[in-house]
């Protein structure tokens, strides 16, 4: 098998070649109307140019741009000083052609800002900085090296005069279009880049932050089977021991039960974390999937009463990792916290997505951390480790979802939990 079957997979999207293609056009664009200008002048016949020494120019543009349609289809990233060395080209090339020109006396001489303006968006500080040096030396040779226009009789010395200033309002417009049409698009690839990078680095640090937190789950579920299991006979006994105390019988239930449900949780991770390797979840419909996890929450948290409120219709189905589940125990549980009576539920959908709304009675989000909730070992309960928020924004990211935290108009906090329907 070649070497190129394990290359990697070009950025067709990625900034640098997209302005690249878009110098391309910008070369063409440009490459005809100098041709087409040249053309009309010699067809006239009433100037005198260096006709031979134009064609070089020229056919070296054309050849310049063949060259780098070809090099777009070459799996190699474009770099920064490979996109420097195309624009210092195209002032060199556009200097010679000016040399057999008119050199500074002619009114395109204004075009070499529109390869300075797209170095100032595009490459780096010291390129730009080089590529101005460039243009401002070639300016500055022109003014005293060139190969003057001659006119073949005074009526087209006359017209040489009379267009030269229509030919500087025509170059300042051609420029100002070519900055608007190519070097805005530039900018925004760019900027667009920039922001993908950034969140490209909140996503690793958000997921080194996840695996040490993982790490230390895994740990902790090793440790605490044991412990698990000894209380869980110890109550078996004790439930055989005081069959004659009514009272302490239902405590001693809810605590097996309590065990029970920690056991079954530490099961549950396992056969998550198996699916997980196999890339597999489990399909329910939302309903089912919010019973199923209430169920969960009423054993967890019996003194939390709710009321659950469900949309008409037929009811969607969502794909539904364990640690989604998980995601949402926690977010139960944070409204609990802050007031466990009449928790009020609400699950409605659209076409795309499934949205769960929990709103408590509690006393709302403080002023100035709405921003920062979610940020690992940030709380506002007092013995909080901080991680809930933080790991159910996780999961729910991972199922390509959001949470959203916001104060009731009526007091009390809600949590919207927003999940993509299957299949969209």
């Amino acid at each position: 098998m070649s070497n190129a079957a394990f290359r990697p997979p070009i950025l067709l999207l990625s900034a640098s070649r997209q302005n690249l293609l878009r110098l391309v056009w910008l070369r063409l664009s440009v490459w005809l109307a100098q041709v087409c200008s040249v053309a009309v002048i010699w067809w006239q016949g009433d100037f005198v140019l260096p006709y031979a020494g134009i064609a070089v120019c020229l056919s070296a543009a054309g050849a310049l741009i063949m060259f780098t349609v070809l090099r777009l289809r070459v799996r190699w990233p474009v770099t920064d000083l490979e996109y420097g060395v195309h624009l210092a080209l195209d002032i060199l090339l556009f200097t010679a052609l000016l040399y057999f020109s008119g050199g500074a006396t002619n009114p395109f001489v204004s075009y070499y800002l529109v390869p300075l303006a797209i170095a100032a968006t595009t490459v780096p500080w010291r390129q730009s900085v080089m590529l101005s040096a460039l243009a401002l030396s070639g300016y500055s040779l022109l003014l005293l090296f060139y190969r003057p226009i001659h006119a073949q009789t005074i009526a087209a010395r006359e017209l040489l005069v009379s267009t030269h200033l229509f030919g500087m309002w025509l170059s300042l417009a051609m420029a100002a279009g070519l900055l608007t049409l190519f070097v805005a698009p530039m900018a925004a690839s760019l900027r667009r880049q920039l922001r993908q990078q950034a969140e490209r680095r909140e996503l690793s640090l958000r997921d080194e932050q996840l695996l040490a937190v993982a790490t230390q789950a895994a740990g902790a579920a090793h440790e605490l089977g044991t412990p698990l299991s000894t209380m869980s006979v110890l109550l078996k006994e004790l439930r055989q021991d005081h069959k004659d105390n009514p009272a302490l019988q239902g405590d001693l239930a809810l605590l097996q039960a309590q065990v029970a449900q920690c056991k079954h949780s530490l099961q549950t991770l396992v056969r998550s974390a198996e699916r997980e390797r196999q890339h597999s979840a489990p399909s329910l419909d939302a309903h089912a999937w919010l019973v199923q996890v209430l169920e969960r929450f009423s054993l967890m948290r019996p003194e939390a009463s709710w009321r659950l409120q469900v949309q008409a219709g037929e009811v969607p189905v969502l794909s539904v990792p364990a640690d989604l589940s998980q995601a949402l125990l926690n977010l139960l549980n944070n409204a609990a916290d802050a007031c466990a009576d009449n928790l009020r539920l609400e699950l409605s959908w659209d076409s795309r997505e499934v949205c769960l709304r929990i709103r408590d009675h509690g006393p709302g989000l403080p002023m100035g951390m709405a921003e920062q909730l979610g940020t690992p070992f940030l709380t506002t309960k007092g013995g909080g480790l901080g991680l809930g928020l933080f790991l159910s924004q996780a999961s729910v990211n991972r199922a390509g979802g959001r949470v959203t935290l916001y104060n009731h108009e009526e007091g009390g906090t809600v949590s919207e939990l927003v999940l993509p329907r299957k299949g969209i």
